[in-house]
């Protein structure tokens, strides 16, 4: 049987979808503080204790841990599918990520189609050209430590996302951050919070083939562990206005996920175990002021399987879907839904990589991608949730 640790988090701010999540903070819900969600046990042993505080909670918001483990999260019922950001629930429950269920997650993604696109003034540049992904070289984690696959699981069974790990100001080196889109978590303006949220660093990490990942170990699938993410938050947009079509809230599609690991990391942090993390770059220039970024993921929509790493670079372009809401970046590539959530790169001041979008929405025909402009909402989002943590 499984066993199951819970992890309660209440979000601050909420998110945005893809064409193709509001929350309070610990100073307005005490309750939901990370201090009471698990404890360490004297030693370090990484082992997880739940406090009676916490199971009291989680039977306020009608969850018996016994029943959700047994199989209770799969009730979307409506008064079931919690929303509200004091209503983050993401109970571990190990082994539920094993190799099937990672293999089978499927794209959320429902893309757009290019004329349902309203009149945005004459802000939006010209379709970019195609661009074809290419895979990036295995051991993927070589070339791109920071990428990862996202999993999840929604009312239409197991689902798959792409995410970035970024660096936490408030924890210096020792980053549990992962950065994604808000549809990755969210729902949107009719739905909820998604369910057993787990974040896989280096996913496939050798590029094994579809015939033989049905053979693989977890090792094998999972060489970094499974992170499971104890606090999600995202844009008040995106929980707001985001919906599955049309590009509602996509400006404003970004989230921020805190994890932990699911059977212990000896004590490191996820950056110290996949010895890397990217800056997040609130300041990013205009898009025609950069001359190149670089979108990574694991795109899962046909021609793709979803089960290799992937990236597309190209000059950005402008892309407005709401004439009052910040433009978006576009870029051409041919990567298809579960790529959603991936970093986009970009030189920073510095001269160094940072991320400065994510994949939210592109066509129905796939040939391009955009990601919202990372500015003070975003940046919100991020500083609560590094806050949160801070020293932890």
């Amino acid at each position: 049987m499984r066993t199951i640790r819970p992890l309660l988090a209440s979000t601050a701010v909420a998110a945005a979808l893809a064409l193709t999540a509001t929350g309070c903070g610990p100073e307005e819900d005490p309750a939901a503080a990370p201090s009471a969600s698990a404890v360490q046990t004297p030693g370090g042993n990484g082992k997880i204790t739940i406090p009676d505080d916490l199971k009291n909670r989680l039977k306020e918001r009608g969850i018996d841990l016994d029943k959700w483990r047994n199989g209770e999260w799969r009730n979307w019922d409506r008064d079931k599918w919690l929303r509200e950001a004091q209503d983050f629930v993401n109970p571990i429950i190990e082994d539920l990520w094993d190799p099937d269920r990672m293999r089978e997650a499927e794209e959320p993604d429902r893309p757009v189609e290019e004329g349902n696109l309203p009149d945005d003034g004459g802000v939006t540049d010209p379709t970019p050209q195609r661009v074809e992904a290419e895979e990036v070289k295995p051991e993927y984690h070589g070339n791109a430590p920071e990428a990862g696959k996202l999993l999840f699981d929604g009312p239409k069974g197991s689902m798959v996302c792409s995410a970035t790990v970024v660096k936490d100001p408030a924890n210096p080196g020792k980053s549990n951050l992962v950065w994604t889109a808000g549809h990755c978590v969210h729902a949107g303006k009719d739905g909820g919070w998604y369910r057993n949220i787990a974040f896989v660093p280096s996913y496939n990490d050798k590029g094994l083939s579809t015939a033989e990942l049905e053979k693989a170990s977890r090792k094998d699938v999972a060489p970094y562990g499974v992170w499971w993410g104890d606090w999600a938050q995202t844009s008040e947009q995106w929980i707001d206005q985001g919906a599955p079509v049309g590009g509602q809230g996509a400006p404003y599609d970004f989230a921020v996920i805190h994890v932990t690991p699911e059977k212990g990391s000896g004590g490191k942090s996820l950056e110290e175990t996949v010895g890397s993390a990217l800056p997040v770059d609130f300041g990013a220039p205009a898009a025609s002021k950069i001359a190149s970024m670089e979108a990574t993921g694991y795109p899962a929509a046909p021609p793709y399987d979803g089960q290799k790493l992937f990236q597309c670079e190209d000059k950005p372009g402008r892309l407005s879907v709401k004439a009052d809401q910040p433009t978006m970046y576009r870029i051409g590539c041919s990567m298809t839904g579960g790529s959603s959530g991936g970093g986009w790169v970009a030189t920073g001041a510095d001269g160094k990589p940072a991320l400065v979008s994510n994949t939210s929405i592109g066509p129905v025909q796939a040939g391009w991608l955009a990601g919202p402009r990372l500015g003070a909402e975003a940046k919100g989002v991020f500083t609560a949730v590094s806050e949160k943590f801070a020293g932890r």
